[in-house]
């Protein structure tokens, strides 16, 4: 693979400590949300409880993670986002780690069950990450190491299984914040394995016809990192109120 004339990625520090902020946060919050799956006493409540998680990690830890790191890659040429192709890649996260979650936290806990859940989901967060890769509109093609590609993919298989077995086996503060910290690093380890794997070839085409009608711009990482930080802070207050009200109602 000619790889001397390919264009360098030189990522941003900031941004890279905002994904993993993020990522952090997202993983605290839909581990707190899923003490509420096993605990519904309602299928309406179950699938509440599930569609929040959900989109706390396919949505909060790893898609945001995902879009603000992809930010953080400064190259030379200009780079800007297929909106279509960003909002799928969305889809595939909550999605997998929706239905990750419904497999794992249905009926009687067991190991095969819960490394069906974790493939599933971590499949579903690799084609994420590259359905997201997919979408990047510039002037030269994306080139993969299909050796690094596949161990990106098994990092996200086990970061999944690791997440779904800490989601329905964990209940302490602490460990939740540790166990979060430990899912931050997964998944920025996922994506950054991701990128590693890709070598952008410029095709010297155009660049303003090759990045027309993408998303662009100087501060748009700080600004997903802004909305998913209140989306998930809102969420995480509101799943801790209720489980005071219920605690008080109980008593």
């Amino acid at each position: 693979m000619p790889h001397d004339h390919a264009v360098q990625c030189i990522h941003d520090p900031v941004l890279v400590a905002l994904s993993f902020l993020v990522s952090v946060l997202g993983s605290f919050t839909a581990l707190q949300m899923a003490i509420s799956i096993p605990a519904a006493r309602t299928s309406a409540q179950r699938w509440q409880a599930l569609l929040a998680a959900g989109a706390a990690m396919g949505g909060g830890a790893i898609w945001a993670m995902h879009f603000i790191a992809m930010l953080a890659c400064r190259m030379e040429i200009p780079v800007a986002y297929d909106p279509g192709l960003t909002v799928l890649s969305a889809v595939f996260g909550i999605g997998a780690c929706t239905i990750g979650l419904a497999i794992a936290g249905t009926g009687v806990f067991s190991w095969g069950k819960l490394v069906t859940a974790g493939t599933f989901m971590g499949l579903g967060v690799a084609g994420m990450h590259y359905t997201g890769m997919a979408a990047m509109r510039m002037p030269a093609t994306t080139m993969y190491d299909a050796n690094i590609v596949a161990v990106s993919v098994l990092i996200a298989v086990v970061a999944s299984t690791v997440a779904l077995w800490l989601a329905f086996n964990l209940r302490g503060w602490a460990q939740m914040l540790g166990s979060a910290l430990v899912m931050g690093v997964a998944v920025c380890g996922m994506h950054y394995t991701g990128m590693y794997a890709a070598h952008f070839m410029p095709t010297g085409e155009d660049a303003a016809a090759a990045t027309a009608g993408g998303l662009v711009g100087e501060y748009l990482g700080m600004g997903v990192f802004a909305v998913a930080t209140v989306l998930l802070t809102t969420m995480l207050v509101m799943t801790m109120l209720r489980r005071q009200r219920r605690a008080a109602v109980t008593i």
